[in-house]
């Protein structure tokens, strides 16, 4: 369900919320916010009716190794860790990413059970122009949850970040997360094509969302 790199690039497939105030300022195409709120980025956690979003970490490794599979990463630019062990490393690097104040990762969890449904993101956070990305397992498909997802972290990407607009690749063929961009609003600025790690052509589009 999502089209980036295995950052967890997502080039995506397929309410109350926590919110910190935004100070930052502009340096050329950057934006550098202040450290109480880089360091919140730690505690983020975000529901919605059906979901509660909150910060990936190394417990969720097995349920990530388990159901990001080949199905899933079809029109994904990642392709599955071949371990435990890959998926471990993935994660450390996601993490790392968060405290560098660069990307941030949030697995999805069913409200009602804490099931673990997936994961989205938002990247680029330190730019003008994030990028928003999900993917949801494949039992998970069908029941809105991807959109639900997104449209809870674009709430709080709004109040929390400045931007000229957020980036939302995706395949063509990838109907259901082109129509969680649409549904956002979100306007084709391009296409253009790649190679994804598993070797396979990707056909892209790059949505653009304002707010």
């Amino acid at each position: 369900m999502y089209s980036k790199p295995f950052t967890f690039h997502l080039s995506p497939l397929t309410e109350p919320y926590w919110v910190v105030p935004f100070v930052g300022f502009y340096i050329s195409d950057c934006i550098v916010a202040s450290a109480s709120f880089m360091e919140s980025l730690e505690k983020v956690s975000l529901e919605s009716k059906r979901l509660i979003l909150q910060t990936i970490s190394l417990e969720n490794t097995e349920d990530v190794f388990r159901e990001f599979t080949s199905e899933i990463t079809t029109f994904m630019y990642p392709k599955p860790a071949q371990s435990l062990s890959e998926t471990k490393k993935i994660i450390r690097e996601m993490i790392l990413q968060r405290e560098n104040h660069t990307d941030l990762v949030l697995v999805i969890l069913k409200k009602d059970s804490l099931e673990f449904l997936g994961i989205c993101e938002v990247g680029a956070i330190d730019t003008q122009t994030p990028e928003l990305g999900i993917w949801l397992k494949k039992s998970a498909h069908g029941h809105g949850f991807g959109r639900e997802a997104i449209n809870t972290l674009k709430d709080w990407v709004d109040k929390n970040l400045e931007y000229n607009y957020l980036s939302y690749p995706v395949d063509k063929r990838n109907i259901p997360s082109r129509k969680i961009a649409e549904n956002l609003g979100g306007k084709v600025f391009r296409e253009f094509q790649q190679i994804n790690k598993s070797g396979d052509l990707l056909d892209e589009i790059e949505y653009r969302i304002y707010k």
